[in-house]
């Protein structure tokens, strides 16, 4: 009688398949880490959106998607990395300027995140949380002067 370990039947020992591709395609994955990250499932997102953005590197859309995921799911150094590739591809997009912002403000990089925060700020002076954010970091950076 043979033991079998984790692996499923016909594998070679040892060998790790590794995680299983989601059903459904681009769209399915990138639509369902929406749903995901809007019911507060972040992690669980990522996995979806990690997966959508392997598959669609350029999809701005799909790039934001998991920052915010990435964010939400307190993976600031990478939601930094996701927002700074839209940034990077347009840096007249306000919305990823703050993202990058908060990003780096809670790895504790207080000075760059202001200057993304203000960048944010001056494309939408209208937008409150934009505000707010920016004098949240000044805050923080005076008081710890």
């Amino acid at each position: 009688m043979s033991v079998q370990g984790p692996g499923r039947s016909g594998d070679s020992p040892g060998e790790d398949p590794g995680p299983a591709a989601p059903d459904g395609g681009v769209y399915e994955w990138y639509t369902r880490g929406l749903e995901l990250l809007k019911s507060g499932s972040p992690a669980a997102a990522v996995q979806l959106l990690t997966r959508a953005a392997e598959a669609e590197p350029t999809s701005r859309s799909i790039r934001e998607a998991l920052a915010r995921a990435q964010y939400g799911a307190r993976l600031f150094e990478e939601a930094a990395a996701s927002f700074q590739w839209i940034v990077d591809s347009d840096p007249a997009e306000d919305y990823a300027l703050f993202g990058l912002g908060l990003s780096l403000s809670r790895m504790g990089e207080f000075e760059a995140a202001v200057e993304h925060l203000a960048l944010a700020v001056a494309m939408r002076p209208d937008n409150k949380d934009y505000a707010k954010a920016l004098r949240h970091v000044r805050a923080t950076l005076a008081a710890r002067k």
